[in-house]
């Protein structure tokens, strides 16, 4: 048998995926394979379940971005209600999205992939996470808590709870928001917008550091794919879902949410519980489109508030209009944090934002419904199917790691064989195939809905099949 490298534990992520690389004889990486080990299950057992049930349902996916489900889910609700819900709400619901973004991609920036950025992808594994983190840049590990908790306590503030919050509900919001949450979640926003400032500033003196990984992190044509106004403004809870190749030209525009199946297939494939969706026009599996940040700023014409408008400037005039390496999903990534909380300002500026009138009330007026928003992590798709009683007959659930999963794993092998060759593993290369991963911030419970993994333990094997090194070394 050819020698096999596997990454049983993909480290820093939100749930469990195991990665295999197989090397041929002379030591080159052949093949890869990103296997999730988990199994989907949640569009099934909801069935029999009523449609106004399903957003703290499916909210409960994921305790990271239950907020993301809620929005969606509401979004399906509505639609098989067929109302039109009051603007308050709608505000109000943009809001509480733009607090979920910005708490997300604190933890995902700073918890998950600053280790490896600020301490070094050669740096001791047992040093390289946020504990070390703490210890060698005290002000980088404090700003990431204090922007993850300013968003986690705005959602608190409006939402009344940080995780799995029950305001959000088909129709509209459960309750208005009262003058005094709407000052304290502005008393907060200067120091949020600080902390993303800095940040950026100094991701941006740091990305001439990191030249092989910028290279060789995903670093391929695809399509795009992303919410948009119809005057491709950046939107992450409304707008359109449009496709766009590596050139930035028009593939498709899905103005009505229902027909997205026209333009997105479903594989399955046969080591891995999640789907591979992938752009019908183009087929399988040469249909491969990127979701996220990445995919956001590559289909938006324009970000839409002033700071992250001048940052997308300086973004497209370092990088190009079309930005392909994943890497760069980390300063997109921030761009997209200093657009949240600059739309958080201007939303609870508005006149409407505490007014009352929050909910749309209405029975079962249509038998389907579908909800599109942006996750932080991308394109979010909830379909439901209702009897006539308002039961789920069938659902379905599109999530944005389902929409990366062929870009993911075209990236982890670009990254072995860049990175990883020979018989000797060497550590700092195996975490560069695991940081890619990162990149793309993968939530693996959204996308298989179970829980469960197995312990790190890497291998790599001689064509005669025997054991010639292992990761971590024995003591």
């Amino acid at each position: 048998m050819p020698p096999t490298i596997t990454i049983n534990h993909v480290t820093r992520i939100e749930g469990h995926a195991r990665i295999d690389i197989h090397l041929n004889d002379l030591g080159k990486v052949a093949s890869t394979q990103f296997h999730v080990t988990q199994f989907r299950g949640f569009e099934k057992f909801t069935e029999g379940r009523p449609y106004y049930e399903m957003p703290a349902i499916t909210a409960r996916i994921c305790g990271i971005c239950p907020v993301s489900h809620l929005l969606a889910s509401v979004k399906a609700c509505d639609a098989i209600m067929a109302v039109q819900i009051p603007e308050p709400a709608a505000l109000l619901r943009e809001l509480l999205h733009c607090a979920q973004f910005v708490q997300s991609h604190a933890l995902s920036f700073f918890h998950l992939s600053a280790p490896d950025l600020l301490l070094g992808f050669d740096s001791d594994p047992a040093l390289r996470n946020i504990v070390g983190l703490i210890e060698k840049h005290p002000e980088a590990a404090r700003d990431g808590i204090a922007l993850r908790k300013f968003g986690q306590q705005a959602i608190e503030r409006m939402a009344g709870e940080r995780i799995h919050p029950s305001w959000t509900v088909p129709g509209g919001v459960n309750k208005p928001l009262s003058a005094d949450a709407r000052d304290h979640i502005l008393t907060g926003l200067p120091i949020a917008k600080s902390i993303v400032r800095r940040t950026l500033k100094n991701f941006k003196a740091m990305l001439d550091d990191f030249p092989e990984e910028s290279a060789a992190f995903g670093n391929m044509p695809t399509a795009y794919a992303g919410l948009s106004g119809l005057d491709g403004e950046f939107k992450i809870y409304d707008g359109v879902l449009r496709f766009i190749d590596n050139a930035a030209k028009p593939l498709a525009t899905v103005a009505k949410p229902l027909e997205y199946s026209k333009y997105i297939g479903e594989a399955t494939m046969p080591d891995s519980y999640l789907k591979a969706p992938y752009f019908k026009p183009l087929g399988y599996p040469e249909g491969i489109y990127r979701v996220g940040p990445l995919g956001r700023l590559n289909v938006a014409a324009r970000m839409g508030t002033p700071e992250a408008d001048a940052e997308l400037e300086e973004y497209r005039e370092r990088l190009g209009r079309i930005v392909q390496s994943s890497f760069f999903y980390h300063y997109a990534r921030l761009i997209e944090a200093l657009y949240g909380v600059e739309r958080m300002e201007e939303l609870l500026n508005e006149p409407l934002i505490t007014d009352t009138h929050v909910r749309a009330e209405a029975g079962v007026n249509a038998n389907q419904g579908v909800g599109i928003i942006e996750a932080p992590r991308g394109v979010l798709i909830h379909h439901y199917k209702v009897d006539d009683n308002g039961a789920i007959t069938w659902a379905n659930l599109i999530v944005a790691t389902g929409h990366n999963n062929l870009a993911l794993n075209h990236s982890i092998r670009q990254v072995a064989e860049q990175f990883v060759d020979g018989a000797q593993l060497k550590e700092g290369a195996v975490n560069r195939v695991s940081a890619v991963v990162r990149a793309y911030d993968p939530c693996l419970s959204c996308s298989t809905h179970a829980y469960g993994g197995p312990a790190v333990d890497l291998r790599l094997w001689s064509p005669q099949g025997e054991l010639v090194d292992s990761w971590p070394k024995p003591e």
